[in-house]
């Protein structure tokens, strides 16, 4: 029989452990779902071989595949593992420390051996230029250009392969920072530049220094990796068009990646939240705990009213994973989420006072942890998941992967157990406990940093791992309920395929709303919504289909830090003004309780994100049973600390669960790509959208 014709699409994310992928058929609604080791050295080719195995198991052309959307961690691991290009940095005179100065702030204070932020690009490689830009745009001293010259020739001596560009005020006046960039084309012709007024035109000068070298940094490698992405489906006969998610939640063509590619930064989590947002709405739920443990981190993000909430800035490359200001700031709107060093691959081991500690380090998927039998000996959390039952060595990857118990044992045993006088039990509930608490630990300060108690949240659950620890997590954090939807292993990939194309804009003009310049914010709307609209017309958007979102990030006048506030549609005047206090005083409220009475309000930056539609996708439609087995397929011994040890647990066929159907803890319930874990005292059902439900069966008071 020859392959399907219809016009289909494929996800596909990358992750530190596994890529996950999912194939689905735009005219029957049909899904297919892949998982695979990530190939750490090439991620393209764990990408090429993943698309292969799936258009052959979904009996599929590869002439019909209309797109592919990708969720990549390259960008962050190059900057993490500083595997960039080497850069360098034009300053305007007088300048060229600042990215090293920072603000000047210990992120701990009590600790005297502190490791600073270490900028991208050394002392001997920021080069200083003769010219001066002031606050309001006007320039105070001419470029020079003989100056520049040399300055551009020395770096080009110095065998930089990249050139970051950021003057004082350039997000006012771009036009000192243009006339280097086209003098750098000139001298260095092929060398990547970014210019900070393209990449970040927005005021805080140490932060768009920051953003604009981690840009420019992994340029090189983007630009390389996606075009050999591109040049492998081209080889498989893909002609759908390649799509990159970007980190606020939208997707973007590889041609605008290439030039920002510092927004792609934390894509692959990112498409997770928007997933479970979507699930969310899709279960008339306006609030959840989105929890994506996957095999190297683990990812809480707060939704509320149906959507993840955003930030305007995040770090990377930490010296200390968990200290704001310990890393490098990267100022590009991003899904807010807290990370945690917790993923099935996390590494067990005790510390020097003979305390369990579980992760941040992780195996990852070379070599793995001890079960996966590919030459891991440090024990993990997947090693404990699986000595105490909760996973089945057999049906790992819906039985195309073979776990070593032994091997589990013995890390464990070895590593944990001895050492802290344990028995082999007592140690990989440790390991379990410890995680599930980490974890519930961070989610709960994430909360309660964004003003949210969590214990009105649902816990929704998803990646590799997160269904076997949700349960546990859920009971600590004291949600109402955990939800597991399905096809929780690969969820980051449907959130992918969920995505509309989209960018976001900024510019920086202050004012004090009294007095404001109206007709100069107006500009400067419709300049971000005209570049906007023209960017997604070139990729195809039917200029009826495009919708424009606007913000300010807005304070009291005195303040040093901003709030995000909603601005209406239109001309903004004078008139405009009383809803837009309206709008901020709402968001003050949320995050402080109250608001300062008489004090004028002011906004910094002004924000646009010019949207596509949002593909229409149903998440459960078509999935295929995995076999016609009875639902209960067997029983094996489970670890449960509240019924004193191992219980005979039933274990469950997802794909035989239908909408309706009810358990009782503790149960098992397993498909390819995860396992759900529910201990005694539960209560487990299926709603219409073939979710797991999960609640308490007497509510904990």
């Amino acid at each position: 029989m020859a392959p399907s014709s219809n016009p289909s699409r494929i996800g596909v994310d990358i992750g530190g452990t596994f890529t996950d992928l999912v194939w689905v058929d735009e005219a029957t609604g049909a899904v297919r779902v892949g998982k695979l080791l990530t190939t750490p050295k090439d991620p393209s080719q764990a990408v090429e071989e993943g698309v292969v195995t799936l258009l052959h198991e979904a009996d599929a052309g590869a002439g019909a595949v209309r797109a592919l959307i990708h969720g990549t961690t390259l960008a962050t691991n190059a900057l993490i593992e500083r595997k960039g290009a080497r850069v360098g940095l034009l300053a305007t005179s007088g300048f060229r420390d600042a990215v090293e100065i920072g603000r000047e702030g210990r992120y701990d204070m009590y600790d005297l051996f502190i490791d600073p932020p270490v900028p991208l690009v050394p002392r001997q490689l920021r080069v200083e230029v003769d010219e001066r830009i002031l606050a309001d745009g006007s320039v105070l001293r001419p470029l020079d250009p003989a100056q520049a010259r040399a300055a551009i020739t020395a770096l080009g001596a110095q065998g930089v392969e990249a050139i970051a560009i950021c003057l004082l005020h350039a997000y006012r006046n771009p036009a000192h920072e243009r006339a280097l960039a086209a003098l750098c084309a000139e001298i260095l012709p092929g060398v990547p530049v970014s210019c900070s007024s393209d990449v970040v035109p927005e005021i805080r000068e140490y932060e768009r220094t920051s953003t604009t070298t981690a840009n420019v940094y992994v340029m090189p490698l983007m630009a390389r990796y996606l075009d050999d992405l591109e040049r492998k489906l081209q080889g498989l006969g893909v002609p759908g068009r390649l799509y990159v998610m970007m980190s606020a939640g939208g997707i973007a063509t590889p041609e605008t990646a290439k030039r920002v590619p510092i927004r792609l930064v934390e894509s692959g989590p990112a498409a997770g939240a928007l997933a479970a947002a979507r699930s969310a709405r899709q279960v008339g739920l306006d609030r959840l705990l989105s929890f994506d443990m996957g095999g190297t981190t683990a990812k809480a993000c707060v939704i509320d009213r149906g959507e993840p909430l955003l930030a305007r800035e995040f770090e990377v490359a930490r010296a200390d994973r968990f200290k704001k200001g310990s890393g490098l700031p990267i100022r590009v709107p991003v899904v807010e989420l807290i990370e945690i060093g917790a993923g099935g691959g996390s590494v067990a081991r005790v510390d020097r006072m003979g305390l369990l500690k579980v992760g941040p380090d992780s195996a990852g998927a070379d070599p793995g942890p001890a079960c996966y039998g590919a030459g891991g000996q440090e024990p993990t959390v997947t090693d404990a998941d699986l000595v105490l039952g909760y996973l089945d060595a057999d049906f790992f990857l819906g039985g195309r992967m073979r776990l070593d118990v032994e091997a589990a044992r013995r890390a464990i045993e070895t590593r944990v157990a001895r050492p802290m006088g344990l028995g082999l039990t007592e140690a990989a509930w440790g390991i379990h406990r410890v995680v599930n608490e980490n974890m519930a630990a961070a989610a709960r300060v994430h909360g309660i940093e964004r003003g949210k108690d969590l214990r009105g949240y649902p816990l929704f659950a998803f990646g590799g791992a997160g269904p076997v620890h949700a349960w546990n997590v859920g009971r600590i954090l004291r949600v109402p309920r955990v939800l597991v939807p399905y096809g929780a292993g690969a969820l980051s990939a449907y959130g992918l395929l969920a995505a509309p194309l989209a960018f976001d804009f900024v510019r920086t003009a202050p004012q004090r709303l009294t007095t404001a310049d109206w007709e100069l914010i107006n500009r400067l709307f419709q300049e971000m919504e005209s570049e906007g609209r023209r960017i997604l017309r070139t990729a195809g958007v039917p200029e009826a289909q495009i919708t424009v979102r606007r913000s300010a990030e807005m304070r009291y006048s005195g303040q040093g830090h901003e709030v995000d506030v909603e601005i209406p549609p239109g001309a903004l005047s004078a008139a405009s003004l009383a809803t837009i206090t309206e709008s901020f005083e709402a968001a003050y409220r949320l995050l402080y309780s109250r608001t300062p009475m008489g004090v004028p309000l002011e906004a910094l930056n002004w924000r646009a994100v010019v949207s596509g539609p949002a593909p229409d996708l149903t998440i459960t439609a078509g999935l295929a049973a995995a076999a016609a087995a009875p639902a209960a397929k067997k029983h094996r011994a489970a670890y449960f600390a509240e019924a004193g040890g191992y219980v005979d647990t039933p274990v469950y066929d997802r794909y035989r669960l239908d909408p309706g159907a009810r358990l009782a803890g503790p149960v098992i319930v397993e498909e390819r790509e995860s396992t759900t874990v529910v201990g005694p005292g539960a209560r487990l059902s299926v709603d219409p959208h073939r979710n797991l439900v999960a609640e308490p069966a007497q509510e904990v008071r």
